[in-house]
């Protein structure tokens, strides 16, 4: 039966790649928005039912409406936000906080803060599996990953990977995928009894980051720091193709509709690839967006992408031991970039 969706799903792509070509090159920086705000960022997640971005900013989650460029809301209590998973069924969403280990529990309609789990140190990515209604949390110095019952907010367990995790995603059938950065790694976790059932080397990839799927075609997407995006089939638990991508990669995103995966890097790059078939993959445009832009989300439905970035000054004074200085922020600069074709 697999074999045969698989088929069905070249057929389909290869009909999908034949239409494909202008209009997967003409994306583009439709608009910016001034969002302001004190604070740095992380991730973004796009509410499909709702139709807002989530996005991590230092002590809060930013609540915002893409349409139009403004702040609907914030939800605060956060030490170093991180991400944002959404579990629509059961209403709630959960934000991942790094500084205090915590997890937030939020109503999706209000937004009032439900409740806070201590997941482990230093969690970050974060994603929902629908087969199982769990949120899981993957928490880079613990070098582990979290359960949540999505409805209750409680922790399940904490999950041994062995390795330094970074973002991750499930095929919504039980299994959860996730890049192992300081091992070059993905774990392979099986939702239902909470454990890692394999691990595979993603070469040429080192350092991997962002983490997108195909789950038509089982295909994950790794955008790695060596300036690669590697494409693995999950079935088979081998890496089938690599192509360049960017300076600083920290998300990628996969478009069932259009075929198209995508890397957004630090650089001021969005990298967009179309997927020929599942073993053949293609760059087709490389959109400049700009310097610090590295996170991102997708509409799945429109096909607009968002990223966000802000403007930077020197870097700030060392602290006695540090080795890297970030550079400050340009107070109210933080904006948030659409891009359409």
């Amino acid at each position: 039966m697999q074999k045969l969706s698989r088929a069905i799903g070249i057929a389909l792509m290869a009909s999908v790649a034949a239409v494909l070509p202008a209009a997967a090159q003409s994306y583009h920086v439709a608009h910016r928005f001034t969002l302001g705000g004190d604070g740095f960022w992380d991730y973004l997640t796009y509410d499909t039912a709702a139709h807002r971005l989530f996005i991590g900013r230092n002590d809060r989650i930013m609540v915002v409406d893409p349409a139009q460029g403004k702040v609907l809301a914030e939800i605060s209590g956060m030490d170093r936000a991180h991400g944002v998973a959404i579990a629509q069924a059961a209403g709630h969403g959960f934000a991942t906080s790094g500084a205090d280990s915590t997890v937030t529990m939020f109503d999706l309609k209000t937004l009032k803060v439900l409740g806070k789990t201590t997941a482990a140190v230093d969690d970050d990515g974060v994603t929902f599996d629908a087969a199982t209604n769990r949120i899981f949390t993957f928490n880079g110095d613990a070098q582990s990953a979290s359960a949540i019952d999505a409805v209750t907010g409680k922790l399940l367990a904490n999950i041994d990977l062995g390795a330094k995790p970074e973002f991750g995603v499930s095929d919504g059938h039980g299994k959860v995928y996730v890049n192992l950065e300081s091992s070059s790694e993905i774990a392979e976790i099986d939702a239902h009894t909470l454990k890692v059932v394999r691990k595979w080397p993603l070469a040429p990839c080192e350092s991997p980051s962002g983490l997108a799927i195909d789950p038509v075609h089982h295909i994950l997407f790794s955008g790695c720091h060596n300036q690669v995006m590697a494409m693995s089939d999950a079935v088979t638990g081998t890496v089938v193709a690599s192509v360049p991508i960017g300076r600083g990669v920290d998300a990628c995103r996969y478009d069932v509709g259009t075929g198209l995966a995508f890397a957004s890097t630090g650089d001021g790059h969005i990298t967009v690839i179309r997927e020929e078939s599942p073993t053949s993959f293609k760059v087709v445009q490389t959109v400049k967006t700009q310097e610090g832009a590295r996170t991102m989300a997708l509409d799945p439905v429109t096909h607009r992408l968002f990223t966000a970035t802000a403007k930077f000054g020197p870097p700030a004074p060392a602290k006695p031991g540090q080795r890297y200085r970030r550079r400050t922020m340009v107070p109210g600069s933080f904006t948030l970039l659409v891009l359409e074709r």
